[in-house]
């Protein structure tokens, strides 16, 4: 565990690269494990989580070789269909591995996944989908097992536009005879990247990014080389900085099209923004304006995993905030952390507002989750004097070397231990 000591009050300025989406390696990853020949995943990024997921693979008898590149993953040494508490109690993601494994070796055996704890993220839409399609799944001193020798191909509506739960069964039913359909399916970009990567080794999987997706099911996948997409939570995360420290930025390696909501907002903050391609320029000389009313809601609208950055930027803003977290009912803990730096924030239920003040003040703060603890990091850039962010190394589950990054735009961040 380490510590983030952040000297704030400058105004930043250059380029920041966005970073393979870790939302869209997880899967990828895990999905790999179904193919028998060799899979390159060219350009990733070793965030926190990726290295647990690479653990898991090592783990099953999967061989994981770094290269100048990426990864080579080879998974025709595959030996285990069981993930255990000290690889999975950690590691939201490993929930990924459910349908692959059960793919794999039709039967599948994780022990319950654990993460941040932002708030009920039950795996029950995960579950009760494969039931659907004919699994048989029981409880055994904290893991779920799953028996999937009788599943057969079929429908399946999802009561909510889970991505874990789309995903999963996206994977579980990729070798099952006939065609599969997933009605209410999650449409975020991450989706239609992995359908992407199962489709070039031989899948035929359509409609991914919509809410209907049809699975035709095949008998066994080729080798490939893939580059997943870009990591839009970084993009935006990277885009609110100008609105709390000042300064100009320009990102590198964002798809626009993947954050429209953040855009907008930038756009009616009174600062400026330039999108040129897969670039984006945001440039802030003045105190910015309130964001009005932000509601997070599934994907294309505005994302959960943005809400808190956001919050950070609206107490310094020249007005009113109101966010309406509709997802996750613990994903304002770092509000605490905030209005002891200063903001005025008030909570309700899951309406947090947020009146901007002048200025923030440096102060000892503690990441409680991966991103209030990015959300804490911005604040502190825009604060006066110091801060020191305790837990800092939850943060390196979704951002790679961030202190590193953030130093070549001007901010004065250190690691202490």
């Amino acid at each position: 565990m380490f510590k983030y000591k952040v000297y704030g009050g400058n105004k930043l300025y250059g380029k920041l690269e966005v970073d393979t989406a870790k939302n869209a390696l997880l899967p990828i990853l895990a999905g790999s494990i179904m193919c028998d020949q060799k899979v390159i995943i060219k350009k990733i990024t070793y965030y926190e989580d990726v290295n647990k997921m690479i653990d898991i693979l090592n783990h099953l008898g999967v061989t994981v070789k770094k290269t100048e590149y990426g990864i080579e993953i080879d998974s025709s040494s595959i030996c285990k269909n069981e993930i255990p508490s000290m690889l999975s109690s950690t590691l939201r993601a490993s929930i990924f591995f459910l349908g692959p494994l059960i793919s794999k070796f039709k039967k599948a055996t994780i022990y319950y996944p654990g993460g941040c704890n932002i708030g009920c993220r039950p795996i029950n839409i995960h579950l009760d989908s494969l039931k659907t399609l004919g699994a048989t799944i029981y409880d055994k001193h904290g893991y779920v097992c799953v028996d999937g020798t009788k599943m057969k191909s079929g429908f399946v509506h999802l009561p909510f536009p889970s991505v874990g739960a789309t995903e999963n069964v996206i994977m579980a039913s990729l070798f099952l005879k006939g065609k599969t359909t997933i009605s209410g399916a999650a449409k975020e970009p991450e989706i239609i990247d992995l359908c992407n990567f199962l489709n070039a080794m031989g899948a035929k999987i359509v409609g991914a990014g919509t809410d209907m997706i049809e699975i035709d099911g095949i008998t066994n996948l080729k080798s490939v080389t893939f580059t997943p997409i870009n990591d839009r939570i970084i993009a935006g995360t990277y885009a609110l900085i100008p609105l709390i420290t000042g300064g100009e930025i320009e990102i590198d390696g964002v798809n626009p099209n993947h954050i429209l909501p953040l855009i907008n907002i930038i756009k009616n903050s009174s600062c400026k923004i330039h999108i040129l391609n897969d670039k984006i320029v945001v440039q802030s000389d003045k105190r910015v304006n309130g964001f009005g009313m932000v509601e997070t809601l599934p994907y294309p609208h505005f994302p959960t995993d943005l809400q808190q950055p956001l919050c950070s930027a609206a107490t310094t803003a020249n007005g009113t905030t109101v966010i309406v977290e509709n997802l996750f009912e613990n994903r304002f803990k770092h509000v605490p952390n905030l209005v002891k730096m200063g903001a005025n924030i008030r909570i309700k239920d899951r309406v947090c507002v947020v009146e901007g003040v002048k200025k923030l003040l440096g102060a000892d703060l503690q990441a409680e989750d991966l991103r209030g603890g990015a959300s804490l990091l911005l604040a502190s850039l825009g604060a006066e004097g110091y801060s020191i962010i305790s837990n800092a190394d939850i943060i390196c589950r979704g951002y790679f070397d961030l202190d590193k990054k953030l130093k070549s735009i001007g901010a004065n961040v250190e690691i202490i231990e």
